[in-house]
């Protein structure tokens, strides 16, 4: 006897449809990045997004884009900088809110990242989990086991759970994977002595999954003003280019 037929005959004696089997659609959030938000559908609560590339392949700017939407939702949201790469001031100035930012550092340790974003899981109440693991090396280290167990610490809650590093990690354990690659640098009118003004990047984006590889682009930037870059100044040197929410050009500082 067929699986079809036993299920009407279930059916018929339970009086209803069988809806044990169906899985309800993850609820999704946008990203703050239209291009990005069109490819993917959003960003799924309950859920582990993976996103990865090479140094200046715009994981910076995409990440800061999620927490300054995450908290102009009011939500709050956690960061976990494995490479101490976070730079709150920049951050501020392309619109995430601090104070519903909770930033722990872990010095170039990568297990200890993982540990803290699994006690932060657990422990409930963000909006968004970001694990930065940067370039690091030790990412590689970290097993299969343990993206699972983070994985499944975050099922069946309302937490977009993130990891960023310079290559996939979590691979299958992820629900949604982002790679991104630098296409080509802006440079805008008007030179220094010291050489030319960075205007921003073109990042494009290949949904490697779910489905098939479906690609975006966005740029990364600060505003023009006139044929001046305003870049903001920290102890005599300038602070990193982030930006681009949406793929508009935000200024920086």
């Amino acid at each position: 006897m067929g699986a079809a037929v036993l299920r009407k005959q279930f059916e018929s004696l339970l009086g209803g449809h069988l809806g044990w089997q169906a899985k309800a659609a993850a609820e999704t959030v946008a990203s703050g990045i239209a291009e990005i938000d069109r490819a993917t559908g959003g960003l799924p609560r309950g859920s582990l997004t993976e996103i990865f590339g090479a140094p200046s392949s715009g994981r910076a700017s995409l990440l800061i884009s999620i927490l300054a939407e995450a908290s102009g939702r009011q939500e709050f949201c956690a960061l976990v900088d494995a490479e101490d790469g976070f730079d709150p001031v920049s951050a501020a100035a392309a619109g995430v809110e601090l104070g519903r930012l909770v930033w722990i550092r872990c010095v170039h340790n990568a297990e200890h990242a993982l540990r803290a974003a699994d006690l932060l899981v657990q422990g409930g109440g963000f909006g968004v989990v970001a694990l930065d693991l940067g370039d690091t090396a030790a990412a590689r280290r970290i097993s299969l086991t343990s993206w699972f167990r983070l994985r499944r610490a975050v099922e069946h809650t309302p937490t977009v759970l993130v990891a960023i590093g310079r290559e996939s990690n979590a691979k299958t354990c992820a629900s949604l994977m982002l790679e991104l690659s630098r296409e080509r640098a802006r440079w805008p009118g008007g030179k220094l002595a010291c050489g030319r003004l960075l205007g921003g990047t073109r990042v494009a984006v290949a949904r490697r999954k779910p489905g098939l590889v479906i690609t975006a682009a966005f740029e990364t930037g600060a505003r023009e003003y006139g044929a001046v870059m305003k870049y903001p100044m920290e102890s005599g040197r300038p602070l990193p280019l982030v930006g681009a929410v949406g793929g508009q050009l935000v200024r920086v500082g």
